[in-house]
């Protein structure tokens, strides 16, 4: 075979190809380390294979969801800390599947970069195993992309999808009514939505991610890294409980924008504040940044990631499921005939 005489080759365009075939190699053991029931194929082929009859469904719904981490993956990337970062991509996916009434089943990542550092994808990349272990759902495959002159030394994107199922006739939300009791289960901090707004506060504030955060002890930068709670097992059980007409991942938008999306027609929710205190890193951004608590709702989760819209007379034993599960939990309020979002009290 000839060779050209100008002798150019992938490598030298940016692209290494070496470097993606060690990756791989490098996180078979976490990916492998997430297999379930169902799951037919391992890493490296052209696409993943999955049993749902082996999985135990009979009649199965799929359910799909994609997400990603949005800015606050610009911290992870300022302040090198990856580990925890992969976490937040599975739990922005799988929290949403499981407030259809789906069990995650397998998960796929999407690592776009300009120059591939094995060692830093990898890290990432066994945070998604991590998180996806968490949530009993199996990362079966996903693509790292290499793309010279797209990102800038260092930068990267990542997103996430992720497929679920449940059996015909139990999907999410259904029979919710006026009189439903609103449960809120407390956040991990601020997830993964609002970014854009914490990294300008902390602009005005004047501090960089490795000031001391003014809120709790640690870095500014290491505790806005805290991952976003994966809610999936305390929920499939709340969900075999009984009683569960609903669930809304507390997403951007914050409280006032995602409840509304689990609600029919001619139906609103009455919220308290009183009922919960708003965690420290929320009152430092409220105070910070002079934000006003209208907007603070509708951007932030403000200590509630998610919620659970359950009939009245089960809204005990539904609590005490998720307690038993670890989950802190508070009585927000209750479903009214109306429409939206409705506060009494003072956040």
């Amino acid at each position: 075979m000839s060779t050209p005489k100008n002798g150019l080759s992938y490598a030298e365009a940016g692209v290494d190809i070496d470097a993606g075939n060690a990756l791989v190699d490098e996180i078979k053991p976490a990916a492998s380390a997430t297999t379930r029931s169902g799951v037919m194929s391992g890493l490296g082929g052209f696409g993943a294979l999955f049993d749902l009859k082996d999985a135990g469904f009979s009649d199965p719904i799929l359910v799909a969801a994609t997400d990603g981490v949005g800015t606050k993956l610009r911290i992870a990337i300022d302040t090198g800390k990856l580990d925890t970062i992969g976490i937040d991509l599975v739990a922005m996916c799988v929290n949403d599947l499981v407030c259809q009434g789906a069990e995650p089943l397998f998960f796929l990542d999407y690592f776009a970069t300009g120059k591939l550092e094995t060692g830093a994808a990898a890290t990432i990349i066994k945070g998604i195993a991590a998180g996806c272990a968490a949530s009993g759902c199996a990362l079966t495959g996903g693509e790292t992309a290499e793309m010279p002159g797209m990102y800038g030394a260092g930068d990267f994107d990542l997103a996430g999808f992720a497929v679920g199922a449940m059996e015909r006739g139990t999907h999410l939300p259904a029979g919710i009514r006026a009189g439903d009791v609103v449960l809120g289960l407390a956040s991990d901090g601020v997830h993964s939505n609002g970014f854009s707004l914490v990294r300008k506060v902390a602009e005005v504030a004047g501090l960089d991610w490795g000031s001391a955060a003014p809120f709790e002890s640690g870095t500014l930068g290491d505790v806005l890294l805290t991952p976003t709670r994966l809610y999936v097992k305390p929920l499939l059980s709340a969900l075999k409980a009984g009683g569960v007409h609903g669930l809304a991942h507390i997403t951007g938008g914050g409280l006032t924008e995602n409840l509304p999306r689990v609600l029919p027609d001619g139906l609103g929710v009455q919220l308290d504040l009183d009922t919960w205190d708003l965690p420290p890193v929320f009152s430092w951004l409220r105070n910070a940044g002079g934000i006003a608590d209208e907007e603070m709702l509708k951007t932030f989760n403000c200590g509630i990631g998610m919620c659970v819209v359950v009939e009245a007379d089960k809204a005990d034993s539904v609590t005490e499921v998720l307690q038993k599960s670890g989950e802190t939990i508070v009585a927000l309020g209750k479903v009214v005939d109306g429409q939206g979002v409705a506060y009494s009290g003072k956040l």
